[in-house]
């Protein structure tokens, strides 16, 4: 049995895996700035008989340090998380982000079953990602794998990126950027959730159009390069059939590759992602 966490800046779950079923074990609040009471919180759960603990946290753990960057749990930010829980929990820790967790969902029980390359996309307040090859997740140098978000990759509109770049896919491929793109091609404000209803409806929305020939691009030669069989597609705008089935047209027009299956689809897991994903993370890294 398997100890799995899903942490996020308000709450943890807990929950426990054994031969890939997931069964919750509750929630708690999540402590932000005390290490030793972050550490409690989870030793509650600890039971005899768990092989390991798998964490999935809304952060970065670096594949070869080991250390983590989790902006908003302060008690976590720049800790060796998995070596000083392991000696809280009496337990072994492995510990990956909630995009490559997503990704691991996906591949155990969404979208993504039966897939050996697997990349699974969010498309929500930011871009982000999860890389699988192989069967196995790509943590990779610094815990950046899947991030294709960030980079310089688009001329214009080029907008200022939180990471301090500019011209981001993460500036417009966002449901943020979504609505950003409007602004700049109409000089209006609307929400993304205005700005699909209108385009479903058939209205003409240009900053739509524009949104698919830059996100589809980019995510082509993100395909080329890693060769995934599916993308599962996560976050608010995946929760948009009509959008994502545009989306996975213009990808499979792109890429070097010719099918006429499905590539870029909906994310089959929305509740309990994490924990999931965790587990599947701790039944590769424990056996």
């Amino acid at each position: 049995m398997i100890l799995c966490f899903d942490i996020g800046g308000s709450r943890i779950k807990a929950g426990h895996s054994s031969a890939g079923i997931v069964t919750a074990m509750g929630e708690v609040a999540t402590p932000l700035t005390d290490l030793a009471q972050f550490g409690a919180a989870l030793r509650q759960f600890v039971r005899p008989g768990q092989r390991g603990v798998a964490i999935s946290v809304t952060g970065v753990v670096d594949g070869v340090t080991g250390r983590a960057k989790v902006a908003n749990i302060p008690c976590l930010d720049g800790v060796l998380v998995a070596q000083e829980l392991a000696a809280m929990l009496g337990l072994p820790v492995v510990v990956r982000n909630d995009a490559d967790c997503f990704a691991m969902a996906e591949m155990a029980q969404g979208a993504a079953r039966g897939h050996e390359n697997v990349f699974a996309i969010i498309l929500g307040s930011g871009v982000g990602g999860g890389l699988i090859v192989g069967g196995r997740l790509v943590a990779g140098t610094g815990g950046f794998s899947g991030e294709w978000g960030h980079g310089p990759v688009i001329r214009d509109p080029s907008f200022a990126c939180g990471c301090g770049q500019t011209g981001c896919l993460d500036t417009v491929g966002s449901a943020r950027g979504l609505e950003r793109l409007h602004k700049h091609l109409t000089g209006e404000t609307a929400v993304s959730e205005t700005i699909l209803r209108l385009w479903q409806a058939g209205q003409p929305m240009p900053a739509v159009d524009l949104w698919l020939d830059l996100v589809s691009g980019v995510l082509a030669m993100v395909v080329n390069l890693v060769g995934a069989s599916v993308v599962p597609v996560g976050g608010g705008l995946g929760n948009v059939p009509a959008l994502i089935a545009a989306l996975d047209h213009a990808v499979r027009a792109r890429i070097l590759r010719r099918t006429d299956a499905p590539l870029v689809v909906p994310a089959q897991i929305s509740v309990d992602a994490g924990l999931i994903g965790a587990a599947a993370v701790g039944e590769q890294t424990y056996g």
